[in-house]
């Protein structure tokens, strides 16, 4: 499969660059010189990864893709000359999957995007294999099997309790649905919510094993004073 890569970015130099290892290692590459253009280009073509500068004219590289997420999942690579690690959380926060400083070196940057290239194409895999295997679910790069009763995140095995397995999987094959604490627990332990102190510490726990920054949590999110969800990526 030729993968298509969209690079965004207003230093003519480093576009041209970049563009120029990504045709040499057999990715289709197309161009744009800020977010507007960027936009444009996911309305005229498919694409499989964009590689996105931080900061650029007309629109930037965060608002890009806070609206190209409304309708495409494929990764998105972040470039910024900027390295404080609040630049960093920003950009992961609101989509992107992987951040390069400037300066960078060619091959760093090919690796990376090689590596989110796999991700995609197993997550691509498992969406279209669901039809047929409804016990496999996904959302985002968290991938639960309800049949070998196995969890990963971004590819990597996360071992969970037997009750923090039947929390997440009642979660992720609603991803979106919130349901109260008192729900999660009729659901789970087949009998009526007297308390529900330890369904807070189980997702607590299901956090901490799950998410990258589980005080600023990517998929299992808290609705205050409502209940729990998996957010839909």
């Amino acid at each position: 499969m030729a993968y298509r890569i969209l690079v965004v970015e207003d230093d003519k130099e480093i576009l041209e660059g970049v563009c120029i290892y990504l045709r040499n290692q057999g990715y289709e590459v197309l161009r744009a010189a800020d977010g507007v253009e960027g936009l444009e280009q996911l309305e005229r073509e498919e694409v499989h990864l964009a590689v996105v500068d931080v900061m650029m004219p007309r629109m930037d590289g965060i608002a890009m893709t806070m609206k190209l997420r409304e309708k495409h999942d494929f990764p998105v690579i972040f470039l910024s000359a900027k390295s404080e690690e609040i630049d960093k959380v920003a950009g992961l926060n609101i989509g992107g999957d992987d951040y390069v400083a400037k300066p960078f070196a060619p091959m760093e940057l090919l690796a990376r995007v090689n590596s989110q290239l796999r991700r995609y194409a197993r997550y691509l895999s498992v969406i279209s294999s669901q039809e047929n295997r409804p016990g496999r679910f996904a959302v985002g790069g968290l991938e639960l099997d309800e049949e070998t009763v196995e969890v990963w995140v971004d590819e990597s095995p996360v071992r969970l309790t037997p009750m923090e397995f039947k929390i997440l999987h009642l979660l992720i094959r609603h991803p979106g649905r919130v349901f109260s604490a008192d729900e999660i627990y009729e659901r789970i332990w087949n009998e009526r919510a007297v308390s529900t102190e330890t369904i807070m510490v189980h997702i607590r726990n299901i956090r901490e094993k799950i998410e990258i920054n589980p005080k600023n949590p990517k998929y299992l999110k808290v609705v205050w004073g409502v209940g729990y969800k998996i957010e839909k990526q």
